[in-house]
């Protein structure tokens, strides 16, 4: 319902005990995948190379316990993905039908006679009260089971602070975005979904544009990376590609999760090349490289620019459906749960339900959108760093919290990246298609 920073809740200072506080970071799966992996005797450069073959022998390189873990894992998120619905669902109903949401607005108008600062001031109490009520699902499925399956290295008070941030990032820009368009539909009773979509669209994009320089730095330390066998390389293949960073950064994401990431980041003189440490300290040269040749391919291909315009229809078609349903449900419901009409900043959880609804039930579309810019970015990789074999191993350890061979409709309905299995086959396809530029990797000794 809410993104997963945000949903979090001083309800856990509450429930907090001392044990909780002190937790051990989780212990490691026992069978992790191969931190490192050589190349396989099958998928070696040679006369009678197959694509096919290869990427078999890369998959049987997966420990079975693994491979099970990890599909445990990503197949539990399917449920999830409905069970964050209607929870969700249920939090915002509980708050129309006993009349919180009408509540929250008096008391709101009753803080001051400023538009602006009553829009902040309802938007901070139904940020924490869904925070509040949403904590359960959300500590389960944010804390205890990244826990279970050895995703997180946090204790439970470490993790608390995080979401806290998260709540303070959401009260500002969130407390925001509800100014700007309840503002919007005072003023304009009928075309103001048009320009609510102008202006959600900015707001959401300076986010995501500018998060990775002016946020993560708000959880995360990041710091220059000075190893030159690593970031030599990465600068070198930005310059190939006409990418104005100078720097390679790292941050580190080992005080928080195993996952590995990399990203490109920001605009013009903000643009920043960022590793997190766990790709650093596990992954091999070769791997680090097609990592970064995927990351630089997004940019490159201008992936940023198309998504804004596929974003921009995205919420047009979502701010339409409001203003085709919002209308009858307030003639039926509206004056039960007290809400007076479109600009009352009581209408909030019942907007929040029906988009909710909407973007679930567009949940293969959007998934869909992703995925093929994914796949588009590989592809740039495999052709910008020419290291398929550490493609292959940046797949496999992806793998660790991803099913690497769905079925056709599966991956359709809940995958936004390429399957585990689709990634390694593209990279052995393209390996067989250049076997005289291939130069095998050894693994890292590092």
């Amino acid at each position: 319902m809410l993104p997963q920073r945000l949903r979090n809740g001083l309800l856990g200072l509450l429930i907090l005990t001392g044990s909780l506080l002190g937790a051990a970071p989780a212990e490691p799966p026992a069978q992790q995948m191969p931190s490192v992996l050589a190349v396989p005797p099958d998928a070696r450069a040679s006369a009678t190379f197959d694509a096919e073959k290869a990427t078999q022998s890369y998959l049987a390189q997966i420990p079975a316990s693994a491979a099970a873990r990890s599909d445990a894992y990503f197949e539990g998120g399917y449920w999830l993905i409905l069970w964050d619905f209607l929870y969700g669902a249920a939090v915002v109903l509980l708050l129309l039908v006993t009349g919180w949401s009408a509540r929250m607005r008096t008391l709101a108008e009753g803080f001051s006679r400023h538009k602006l600062v009553q829009a902040f001031a309802y938007w901070a109490q139904f940020l924490v009260l869904t925070t509040l009520l949403g904590f359960p699902l959300q500590v389960w499925e944010g804390f205890f089971r990244e826990r279970r399956y050895g995703l997180t290295t946090q204790a439970f008070g470490p993790w608390l602070g995080d979401q806290a941030k998260g709540l303070l990032v959401g009260l500002v820009l969130g407390g925001l975005l509800v100014a700007i368009l309840f503002a919007i539909v005072r003023r304009l009773k009928t075309s103001w979904w048009l320009w609510a979509t102008v202006a959600a669209t900015a707001v959401m994009v300076l986010t995501v544009l500018f998060m990775p320089v002016y946020l993560e730095p708000f959880f995360n330390k990041i710091t220059p990376l000075d190893n030159p066998r690593i970031t030599a390389p990465i600068l070198s293949l930005a310059r190939a590609n006409n990418i104005p960073a100078r720097d390679v950064y790292t941050m580190d994401a080992s005080k928080q999760t195993t996952r590995m990431s990399a990203h490109v980041s920001g605009l013009g003189s903000t643009t920043r090349i960022t590793l997190n440490d766990n790709l650093v300290r596990r992954g091999s040269p070769e791997e680090i490289q097609s990592v970064m040749g995927h990351e630089m391919g997004h940019y490159v291909l201008n992936h940023v620019a198309k998504d804004m315009l596929f974003l921009f229809v995205v919420i047009a078609g979502f701010f339409g459906f409001l203003q085709w349903s919002l209308g009858s449900c307030l003639a039926r419901w509206g004056p039960a749960w007290g809400i007076r009409d479109l600009g009352d900043l009581a209408v909030l959880p019942l907007a929040v339900l029906l988009i909710s609804t909407l973007n679930f039930v567009l949940t293969p579309v959007l998934n869909t959108h992703t995925r093929t810019e994914e796949a588009e970015a590989d592809q740039f990789g495999l052709n910008a760093a020419r290291q398929p074999d550490g493609f292959a191993q940046a797949a496999i350890h992806l793998g660790e919290y991803r099913k690497m061979k769905p079925g056709p409709v599966e991956e359709y309905f809940f995958f936004d990246h390429p399957s585990g299995y689709r990634r390694i086959k593209a990279a052995m396809v393209w390996k067989a298609e250049n076997l005289k530029d291939c130069n095998e990797p050894r693994g890292s000794s590092r």
